[in-house]
């Protein structure tokens, strides 16, 4: 199964731009408001927060695209940001019996995906992806995708 949001990646490109315009725009008004103005006085500072703070959120939430790919015998994972400089992206290639079992934590509007593997080193290593861009259906998809694996993955060692 292949699981993509990769084309969205224009409307979050859009997004960060308007937030981005938001922030420069707010900076504008308050140093107009500063020095010409002065009609908002102390509140003249929520031009700059309140924008800066949406920016920092939507950058917070975490990497935006999110590429899931189980064809074969190997579970492809990529995540990454729209703006490549701004996080290192993520890509993980393991084979299907390798996967012992995953997590999806939902704290609000942030969404992550640990994955725990198996490894002749340490034992196991959890992955750890960033899927708060994923819509409910994407997520549910993903969960049945993940539990089939496990699932086979248990039926074989018993």
């Amino acid at each position: 199964m292949r699981l993509s949001n990769r084309n969205k990646a224009s409307v979050y490109n859009f997004i960060n731009t308007v937030l981005m315009m938001m922030v420069v725009l707010g900076i504008l008004g308050f140093l107009a408001n500063e020095y010409r103005f002065n009609v908002l006085e102390s509140e003249s500072y929520l031009l700059i927060i309140i924008p800066v703070l949406m920016l920092i959120l939507f950058h917070l939430n975490g990497r935006q695209i999110f590429e899931y790919d189980s064809d074969g015998e190997a579970l492809n994972f990529k995540n990454r940001n729209i703006i490549p400089f701004l996080n290192k992206p993520l890509h993980d290639e393991f084979p299907k019996y390798k996967l012992i079992k995953y997590d999806i934590i939902s704290i609000f509007f942030i969404k992550r995906l640990y994955i725990t593997v198996s490894s002749k080193t340490n034992g196991s290593t959890m992955l750890k992806y960033q899927i708060s861009y994923l819509t409910q259906k994407e997520v549910n998809d993903l969960k049945l995708s993940l539990n089939k694996v496990v699932k086979a993955n248990k039926e074989k060692k018993d």
